[in-house]
């Protein structure tokens, strides 16, 4: 039970952050002005605080769980894992700060920030994810790290093409093609479970004596993480259709 709760939470994580996490990255792309940019990120202003709720989850069930897990894969990467949460700091400073002060080069900055910490972001996790999966360390690394981002990239145009309207769309729906962006999207959320998926089946996942414990705790707060997850996608689910709060 203990594997699944972990599997559940840290799936969980890349399905949802990772379409915000790659908006982020192709926001250059898809904004090309100041108020295109700010239109984009209305598209995942909703959504990304309650995203992280989850890789706050897994790291809490990390802890909590699989305790040797989790100190192997902080010690085994811990440049990677400092890296991870710099840019996760970055990329959320972009996103809070871009519209407190009124000003196009203050905005400017940190939608370059924003764009910055969702780059390291996806560099980050892919790095972690061809340590486990590949067992690759050093410069060499970057390859399938780079095709992770490339993921990460792809899933959130789909998730932007489900958000957006007009010429917004029309970018971001470019790698939809015929098939639509929800097929596109599910394809997109498919790859990275699978990739998440075959991580998992290499990590060492031996739970601790904590189990009996947390477990139920865990197990009835689940159905109201969902619940209010359900919630906040139900009541966005409409296009945008202007600036948001960011």
């Amino acid at each position: 039970m203990e594997i699944f709760i972990l599997a559940f939470f840290a799936l969980g994580y890349l399905v949802l952050a990772g379409a915000d996490i790659g908006v982020g990255m192709t926001l250059p792309y898809l904004g090309r002005s100041a108020d295109e940019r700010r239109e984009v990120i209305a598209a995942i202003a909703p959504f990304f605080l309650g995203n992280e709720v989850w890789l706050v989850a897994t790291a809490g069930v990390l802890a909590g769980l699989f305790p040797e897990l989790e100190g192997e894969l902080l010690s085994g990467n811990y440049s990677v894992v400092v890296g991870l949460l710099v840019a996760w700091v970055v990329r959320d400073m972009g996103l809070w700060l871009r519209g407190r002060v009124p000003g196009r080069r203050w905005a400017g900055f940190w939608d370059g920030a924003t764009v910055a910490g969702s780059w390291g972001l996806a560099l980050s996790w892919g790095l972690l994810l061809s340590h486990v999966l590949l067992g690759i360390h050093g410069p060499i690394a970057l390859l399938p790290a780079l095709v992770v981002a490339a993921l990460f990239a792809t899933h959130g145009l789909t998730f932007a093409a489900l958000r957006l309207r007009g010429a917004l769309r029309e970018r971001a729906a470019v790698l939809s093609g015929e098939a639509g962006e929800g097929r596109t999207y599910a394809l997109t959320a498919a790859a990275l479970v699978a990739v998440g998926m075959l991580a998992g089946l290499r990590l060492p996942l031996h739970p601790g004596t904590a189990g009996s414990l947390l477990v139920p705790v865990i197990l009835g707060l689940i159905p109201l993480l969902v619940a209010v997850q359900g919630w906040v996608w139900w009541t966005f689910r409409h296009r945008v259709t202007g600036p948001s709060y960011l």
